[in-house]
Formats: C-alpha cells, structure tokens, sequence
C-alpha cells in the first residue's frame, strides 16, 4: 500500500449493479417472471454498489478523502468495478483486492414502475473478505476505519464473528477511531441463522461507532418482536413511541462495548445514544472528540430534512458518511446529526446512490439557509426540540440534564 492523504477507510462489500430500464408500464411481478415470457427493456445503468462504493464515495464528495478496501475477482466484472471506481480518481483503487480466479459480487436490479424492486444478488468474492484484505501499511494519515455489510459477507460471521473481531482488533491496534455499518440478513439463508447477539458481544468491545438500522438491531437482538414488525402485527410508530425501545436497543450495544451507537431510522431519521463512560469515549482513538463532556450520556434524535424523494438507493450509506464526516471534522454530537440527515437527504433527490451527494460547503449553506424538516411519525413525549428545532433530546439526555 502506497502512503494516501485518505482520512477514512471504507472496508467491506462492494458489487456491481445492473439495473435494466424498464418501460414506464406497470407489471405484476408474475407476469414479468413468467416461465417463456420475454420482457423487452431498455439500456441497463452499470453502477458499483455495496458499503464500500456507497459511503466511500460519498465521503470523497464531501471533502473528506476516503481509502477503499474492498474485493473483487479478475472478471468482466471486477474490471468494470475498478474502472467505475478510478473515474473519480487512481487512489480509488489502491487498497482494492483483486484475486484470480474469484467472481466479483454482482445485483441484477429488477425495479419495473408500480412493482417493488426485486434483486438476483451473487455474493461472489465479498464471502471470502477478510484480514488480509486489510492493508494499513503507509496510511498513517487515516484516522477512522469504517467496515460495512457484514450479513452478506461469509467470512465476517462463520465461526462467530472471529475474522470480523479480527479487523477490528487491527485497526484499533493502529490508533484508528472504528466504526461498523450492517446490513439485514436473509432470514432464509445461512447469515439469518446467526446468533448475532452473541457475534456482537465478541466484536464491539472493538467497535467505536456501530450504525445499524432499526430493523437490522431488532433482528439481532429481538427477532420475536422483529418478526411481529414485518408481518404487521406490530405497527411501527406503536414499537417506537416514545422511544423506549430505541433506548433499550441502544443501551444493550453500549452494555457490549460500543461508544456510540447511531440507529438509522429512515424517514423518521437518526436516533444517537453514546456511553456515559468519559473514560470509553477517550478510548475512541483518532477521532476522539476534543470536549468530551458533550458526547458522553447522550440521547437524540435528527428527523429527516423536506425533499421531493427520486429514488432511496444509498440513503442509509450517505447518511452514515455525513456522521462519519461530522466525527473527523470534530463537531458536536448534535451538528453532525444534522449533518448525517443532510447527507442522506441530499441523496435521496437522486435516483442513484452518490451522484446528489454535493460538496461539504454546499451542504452545510443549505442547513444554514433554513432548510424544513419532516416530523417525525411517531409520538417523543418526555422529548425536548432544541437546536432551532432540529435535534429532539431525550429524557436520558446528559446535557439536558445537567441543564
């Protein structure tokens, strides 16, 4: 690995999406699946997709150069990945992994109008990831690494999680703030019979930040409840009122080791809880915050900004970016929230994954301008809207409380 000015490394799954255009006409899925039935369609769209592509792109259009470590095979394929990758830049590729004979993970996007997007995914080389992927040699510049998508990687959770510990404990080792993105696991396939309950508790003692969704933390940690949430017999704004279960979901992953913990939301936004240990927030390495006192013990929530929603493609990962950006730009826990929801509103604008993430100085005017936010869908009594209205502070706040 050659030195790099990057400042984040993004590790983890990284694919090739191929989504066909298709008439503006509805369809029945059965009918466009039918057995003999030919569907003509228009040119495909060609796009590197996966944690690795999504939030590393995002961050270098941000301003904040970002280190890709992902693997691909020495197909068409990956040929195509890493020339879509070196369009924005040679660096792009640098601690990429490419390995003879392995086939690069791919999605074919079936997406037709008035039809819920359907996906024929190969996993490919992202099931055989693991340690010696992870180049930290010459990157002493880095200050975080962030790993994503471990559900639809093999190696990150056969035998319990021990390569993903593994990476993380590397990375620690090298002074790096840490941080991991999930993905949800098929509760069919080998990643959804898991005990990732206890996958986490080896692996977050290593982890600074953890950024699940709602619905990836629910299914590890209380599938009976997740289960009754996806068939409606729960409905959402009722499992989330007031936050409670937020707060218990959350509270359990610091009680594992993590120092923050961001439960990305969707349109309801970003809920935070970080540890009220000063002494584990010191831990966090290179992006430990300068003040402390204004990360420990806290509980928030940023709801969503206005937009008119193109497409929500990357949504989760531009999201994620935005919050690591705030972290290495050492802001308070409230600025990049909102900054983490910015992102991801930007991005939702666009159909496409990175293409509406814009620079950080256009970002930050658009906040600053008076940009509106989405309330959010469920009931926060007990909560407080500070910060001109834009982060609700829970009753377990700290710095409400010290208030």
């Amino acid at each position: 690995m050659k030195s790099s000015g990057g400042e984040i490394i993004v590790a983890g799954h990284v694919c090739l999406d191929i989504i066909p255009k298709f008439p503006d006409t509805r369809f029945a899925g059965e009918e466009l699946l039918r057995p003999g039935k030919l569907t003509v369609v228009g040119p495909a769209t060609i796009a590197t997709g996966g944690s690795v592509s999504n939030t590393g792109i995002a961050l270098n259009r941000l301003g904040v150069p970002a280190v890709l470590m992902g693997k691909v095979g020495d197909d068409l394929y990956g040929k195509a990945v890493l020339d879509i990758l070196r369009s924005y830049g040679d660096e792009f590729v640098s601690g990429m992994s490419v390995v003879k004979g392995e086939t690069t993970s791919y999605s074919i996007v079936i997406s037709p109008p008035g039809v819920d997007r359907m996906f024929l995914h190969c996993p490919g080389a992202n099931d055989t990831f693991g340690k010696e992927d992870v180049d930290l040699s010459g990157l002493e510049s880095v200050k975080l690494f962030h790993l994503g998508y471990p559900p639809i990687m093999r190696r990150m959770f056969i035998d319990g999680g021990k390569e993903l510990e593994s990476i993380f404990r590397l990375a620690r080792e090298g002074g790096m703030t840490t941080s991991l993105d999930m993905s949800m696991p098929d509760p069919a396939s080998e990643s959804g019979r898991v005990d990732w309950k206890s996958l986490l508790e080896l692996v977050l003692p290593r982890v600074d930040v953890f950024l699940p969704s709602f619905e990836e933390v629910l299914f590890m940690l209380d599938r009976p409840l997740f289960d009754d949430l996806m068939s409606g017999r729960a409905a959402r704004e009722r499992v989330l009122e007031n936050g409670e279960i937020l707060n218990s979901l959350a509270s359990d992953l610091i009680g594992m080791g993590a120092a923050i913990v961001g439960i990305k939301l969707g349109e309801d936004g970003f809920y935070l809880q970080t540890s009220g240990s000063r002494d584990r927030i010191r831990e966090m390495g290179k992006c430990t915050p300068w003040d402390v006192k204004k990360w420990a013990g806290r509980e928030l929530i940023a709801p969503c900004f206005k937009v008119d929603v193109a497409g929500t493609t990357g949504a989760g990962d531009s999201t994620i970016a935005g919050f690591l950006a705030g972290l290495v730009k050492e802001l308070d826990p409230e600025e990049a929230m909102i900054s983490a929801v910015a992102v991801g509103a930007f991005n939702v604008e666009k159909a496409d994954a990175t293409s509406g993430i814009p620079s950080w100085k256009v970002l930050q005017e658009r906040v600053s301008a008076g940009w509106q936010m989405r309330p959010v869908s469920f009931d926060l009594s007990g909560w407080i809207k500070e910060n001109a209205g834009r982060v609700w502070h829970g009753p377990r706040d700290g710095v409400r409380n010290a208030d």
